[in-house]
């Protein structure tokens, strides 16, 4: 029984009901996919495949270490799960920097970056001066400069960095084997933890930053991964893009080790042995993914249980593969604070993910709305100015760590969270396009009278109002398999006249005795007001439910079976080889 009232109930209303948090919704994927509109799986853009290609020298390998790139260079080639990315995103808000997921929000921390591609997240903003041309930084740090066909603006191709750089000459002196080692961490970043969506083509504004290796490995060089991890996601969340960038072996090994979703079977043991973890995914992979489109991941997440996730998949590392500079840092994975990355900055917020660090979650703090900044066009920018206000948030990171509260309870966090998230993503039951123009009609109504004020009415026109809203309410929830209304924040306006204390109570009591009765009291009123009032209107929408909806009520008995163990349904099974196959609800 709820599995299916709240089927019915988020076939009409997936959230969120109260739109302090997720204020931007009309612009996000997830509008548009409701709607119909499907934009398909994103294009992603990451460049792993060839960095094997680059020969590099013990010089070099030693230079690259002091940087802070040792274990960023050891990051394999793992295929990029395009539609399970693209899952992933339609679940990403802006506005916290979070996945809103059936059972809470979840994001990649700091922590996360550490462990997995074993980056410094302490250290300097990574900030610097921007360029518009190519030429001269190139010629100062890497003792060339490509021709007009290779730049583009203050962009240079990966290509021609690789063909120019990659293999160092024996006999090269300490200056030319510092010119090809910072040719290779350009071509790194811009591959992995900055890559664009130009495909091919990175920035040359990260080249200063390399030139003394010793400070160079002074950076924070994973928060600045993270932040431009965050502005990509957010980006790609907007229903009018198609594509996405920044570290996407990141978040795919975050997805493979936090959700049973798309993960893939090993041919070793899933050890940790290996230092940064992402390299447990090195190799060939078992388990089909082919098969797999955005619509099948995307379904899986709307069904998601708590069971299904690892909240604290680190915990039992041993920790003698870590690194000790990784280890003293983890503290900042619970930092309320600013990533900064050049003009990127983004807000992490720990606070919202508390079951990542083996805390209880409660219902954070409001999200402070930060501007999002832009390079612009011009050159020898130096941003440090234009950030100081993100800088000095990030150099007070060590004083804003996330702490466990005492004797909460995570039912009242579930209760909030509900009302503010966008529950669904994709329709749990497909609906014809005339049933959903008229179901799009009776909601506006519906919306429309919750918002009369009875105040100064008579008896009479009171009645009137609460007779109509209970007739719209009851016919929309009859529409989808006759379920009871499940409350929302608007159904109890109408009782306003008798006073807010007075409504509460009548709905605590007829919440109550519905639960109790099994509902028959609610749909007795219901046949009742119908009967005597709105013969007409309820003969009209019960023959066009009987006409033109025959495939409507179909698709429930569909979408329910869509959300139960493989067993009973072989749609599950093309989605999840896991055994246990994510229901609806717990």
């Amino acid at each position: 029984m709820e599995l299916m009232v709240t089927t019915a109930f988020y076939s009409t209303n997936p959230g969120p009901f109260d739109d302090c948090v997720l204020y931007d919704q009309e612009n996000h994927i997830s509008t548009a996919i409701w709607e119909g509109q499907e934009r398909g799986a994103l294009r992603c853009h990451e460049h792993t495949s060839k960095l094997d290609r680059w020969m590099l020298t013990q010089k070099q390998i030693e230079l690259i270490r002091k940087a802070g790139f040792g274990y960023l260079r050891l990051i394999p080639a793992i295929s990029l799960d395009n539609p399970m990315i693209s899952a992933l995103v339609e679940r990403w808000r802006r506005e916290t920097n979070t996945f809103h997921l059936t059972v809470g929000e979840m994001t990649v921390t700091l922590e996360d970056v550490a462990y997995l591609i074993g980056l410094p997240i302490d250290g300097d903003p990574v900030i610097g001066v921007t360029y518009t041309s190519c030429h001269a930084v190139c010629v100062k740090y890497l003792g060339r400069a490509p021709d007009p066909r290779n730049t583009s603006g203050g962009m240079v191709k990966l290509s021609w960095l690789k063909d120019t750089f990659s293999h160092c000459p024996v006999d090269a002196s300490i200056e030319e084997v510092e010119c090809y080692t910072r040719a290779y961490l350009l071509y790194l970043v811009g591959s992995t933890i900055f890559s664009t969506t130009t495909g091919n083509k990175v920035p040359v504004m990260y080249l200063p930053l390399f030139e003394d290796f010793e400070e160079a490995g002074k950076y924070a060089w994973g928060a600045a991964a993270l932040s431009f991890l965050y502005r990509a996601l957010g980006n790609a969340s907007l229903k009018s893009q198609s594509s996405i960038s920044g570290c996407l072996t990141l978040l795919q090994c975050w997805s493979y080790y936090h959700l049973d979703i798309g993960r893939p079977r090993l041919h070793h043991d899933p050890i940790h042995e290996c230092f940064p973890f992402v390299l447990r995914w090195k190799g060939k992979q078992n388990g089909p993914t082919s098969n797999r489109d955005i619509t099948l991941y995307r379904k899986t997440l709307d069904c998601l249980t708590s069971s299904d996730v690892d909240w604290c998949p680190y915990v039992n590392i041993s920790f003698t593969v870590i690194p000790e500079s990784i280890l003293s840092s983890l503290i900042l994975g619970r930092a309320k604070t600013m990533l900064v990355c050049f003009d990127k900055a983004e807000r992490h917020l720990p606070d919202r993910c508390l079951k990542q660090f083996g805390m209880v979650q409660t219902i954070p703090e409001n999200v402070q709305i930060w501007e999002r900044k832009t390079r612009g066009v011009d050159g020898g920018v130096d941003l440090i100015t234009k950030m100081q206000s993100e800088v000095n948030e990030w150099s007070n990171r060590r004083f804003n760590i996330v702490e466990a509260e005492e004797d909460t309870e995570e039912s009242e966090y579930m209760q909030w969270y509900i009302r503010i998230t966008r529950r669904f993503v994709g329709r749990p039951v497909p609906i014809s396009s005339v049933f959903q123009r008229m179901n799009a009609a009776l909601r506006d109504v519906a919306n429309l009278v919750d918002t009369i004020s009875t105040y100064g009415m008579n008896d009479q026109q009171i009645q009137t109002v609460s007779r109509i809203r209970y007739i719209v309410h009851g016919c929309l929830n009859d529409k989808v398999r006759s379920s009871p209304a499940v409350p929302s924040p608007q159904n109890d306006l109408g009782k306003k006249a008798k006073g807010k204390a007075r409504g509460k109570e009548m709905l605590r009591k007829d919440t109550e005795k519905r639960r109790k009765k099994g509902n028959s009291v609610d749909h007795e009123g219901m046949r009742k007001c119908i009967k005597k009032g709105n013969s007409e209107y309820h003969e009209g929408t019960r023959k066009h439910r009987n006409k033109g909806n025959s495939e409507y009520h179909a698709s429930l008995v569909t979408a329910e079976q869509s959300c139960r163990p493989p067993s009973e349904s072989n749609d599950a099974e093309s989605i999840n080889d896991a055994p246990n196959y994510p229901r609806l609800m717990d």
